[in-house]
This record gives structure tokens, C-alpha cells and sequence, in this order.
């Protein structure tokens, strides 16, 4: 079993994680570790950026050995807003610290009649201690709902309805969201990759 470093310490990505990489033992990210960056302008390079800093400051700080750094980076990107919040989606809003809030202002930002097409993207960087770092991806369509519903998932889950359902990810059992979302996606093709290169 691989120790992998988690770069993150959104508390919603490590219960997903720890469901959809159950051959990873997942080293978490330090309390006093310094914030990553996300500068890039995709999802790709805010997800490079974090893992290889992740892995530059494991390198001077770490507590355990691991065996590589995971990195995330996902968003909302909604058809209406051009695209937006996309690569911001973790600082859309920052003076609203409820997600509840920040949905609600969201979705009024919709005009009326807009089209409701969204899809959540993301993407891991896979940066081992030996070797070059890799990006796989994941994606999930769907359309955005009218209201807040739901109180499971976490973020923007509970506006966001994936295609062929009428519940939002707020609203569906866990099980059923770990089938379909651009996390589970993109966790599949990485331990597809993480197979292929055993071989």
C-alpha cells in the first residue's frame, strides 16, 4: 500500500478520498504546513502547483516518509456565468463563509431564463517521491437546481443536479455520488494509472 501525502485540508475531499482510494493510505496535511498555491488559470496547473509544493516543503518538514504527494483542484463551472467560478470556485464569495450563502448567491447570479448547464470538473496531480508528476481528470454533467437542497456532500453539492437525476448531490445518497461525480471519475482513472504502471 502507497503512503500518499494529501495536499488539502478541506475536510469533505479527505472523507471522499478515503472512500474512492481505498488502496491509498492517505498521509494528512499538516496543521502548520504554509496554504499552496492556486494561481494557474486551469484546474491542471493549480493542481500541479499544489502538488509540487506539497512535496518541496515534505521534503524539508516532513514527519513520515510517503511515497508520493496527492493534489486536487475541482470547481463548479456553470454555462450562464461563461464558465465561472471555475478555477475560483474555493474563493468565490470570500465574505460569505457559508456554503449555503455562497450558493444562494450563485444562483442569483443566473439571469432569468439562463440556461442551467453545469458541470463540476477535477483534477488530481499524482507526484511521486521518485519520478515526474501526472495529472488525470474527471468530469460530471448536469444542470443547476432552483434552491439549496440537500445536506449532504459539502461546497456547491446541494445546487448541482448530475444528468439523468432530480436530486442534487446534496440530496443523493453518498453511494450514489461516489458512482458518478468528477471526484470519483477522476480517482478512477488515477488508480487505473497507478495499475498500468505496476505492470
Amino acid at each position: 500500500m502507497l503512503n500518499v501525502l494529501l495536499a488539502s485540508r478541506n475536510a469533505g475531499k479527505l472523507r471522499e478520498f478515503s472512500v474512492l482510494l481505498p488502496d491509498l493510505r492517505l498521509v494528512l496535511w499538516p496543521a502548520e504546513a504554509p496554504e499552496l498555491p492556486e494561481t494557474g488559470a486551469f484546474f491542471q496547473d493549480n493542481a500541479l502547483q499544489k502538488a509540487e509544493g506539497a512535496l518541496a516543503w515534505w521534503r524539508e518538514h516532513g514527519t513520515e516518509p510517503v511515497d508520493a504527494v496527492l493534489a486536487d483542484d475541482s470547481g463548479l463551472c456553470v454555462d450562464a456565468l461563461w464558465g465561472g467560478p471555475g478555477v475560483l470556485s474555493a474563493r468565490f464569495a470570500p465574505d460569505l463563509p457559508d456554503y449555503r450563502d455562497k450558493n444562494h448567491r450563485l444562483l442569483a447570479m443566473l439571469p432569468e431564463g439562463a440556461d442551467r448547464g453545469a458541470r463540476f470538473v477535477c483534477v488530481l496531480a499524482f507526484a511521486p517521491m521518485k519520478g515526474h508528476p501526472f495529472t488525470v481528470g474527471g468530469a460530471v454533467e448536469g444542470t443547476l437546481a432552483f434552491d439549496h437542497r440537500g445536506a449532504g456532500g459539502f461546497g456547491y453539492d446541494p445546487i448541482f443536479m448530475p444528468d439523468g437525476y432530480d436530486h442534487t448531490f446534496g440530496e443523493l445518497p453518498p453511494e450514489t455520488k461516489h458512482t458518478l461525480s468528477h471526484r470519483a471519475r477522476a480517482c478512477a482513472a488515477l488508480r487505473e494509472r497507478l495499475a498500468s504502471s505496476k505492470n
